[in-house]
């Protein structure tokens, strides 16, 4: 597995991999001075989610919503490094699995330092998120060119935009975005595109 990292500031280091046959991407989220880390969709490929943590020494899975792409191995890393599956308790009845403990917004301690779990609901109604300085990683709620799908029965279009504008959009334009399926963007990309979106009301 590349050492390279994807992401960092002063806080965190970020690596990001592409799994399963829904091109997910699974992020290792490693505290820069302990090498303590969380790895965030846990979606296919059990090996290469556990490749992409390798050097560090991951505390529990997060999982950002409940949709069965992106939980298809997060059982077997959990049994394999001994750590808890956690999602937040309103997608509970969406998921395919059971989790381990629930996820609450707020603060996230990872080793020595803390990022910050944010509820996005609006792609499932237990949608989460994670922000640290620089960086937001966004599950399925926020892609280049558009919020997440609404088209199932517990989703809501005013709902994920609502979502967007609270957690994501009050972040600075040089925000990189990293979501759960594709290539990064980032909120100064997508601002300006907000108007359409509500227009098009996808």
């Amino acid at each position: 597995m590349p050492s390279n990292w994807h992401f960092e500031n002063d806080r965190v280091r970020i690596r990001k991999a592409e799994v399963g046959d829904f091109g997910n991407n699974t992020y290792t989220v490693a505290c820069r001075a302990t090498n303590t880390s969380i790895i965030v969709d846990a979606a296919a490929d059990p090996n290469l989610v556990i490749a992409n943590a390798a050097g560090t020494s991951p505390i529990a899975i997060v999982t950002t919503h409940g949709h069965a792409d992106h939980v298809g191995a997060a059982e077997e890393v959990s049994d394999e490094l001994g750590i808890p599956v956690l999602l937040h308790a309103a997608d509970r009845e969406i998921s395919p699995i059971e989790p381990d403990g629930d996820l609450n917004p707020g603060p996230f301690p990872i080793g020595d330092t803390v990022v910050e779990l944010v509820h996005t609901p609006g792609h499932t109604p237990g949608s989460v998120g994670m922000v640290t300085p620089g960086a937001a990683i966004t599950g399925d709620t926020l892609f280049p060119g558009g919020p997440g799908a609404t088209r199932f029965p517990y989703s809501d279009f005013d709902q994920i935009m609502e979502s967007l504008e609270r957690e994501y959009f009050s972040l600075g334009d040089e925000t990189i975005v990293m979501p759960g399926h594709g290539a990064d963007t980032t909120i100064g990309n997508e601002r300006p595109s907000l108007p359409e979106w509500r227009r098009r009301r996808w």
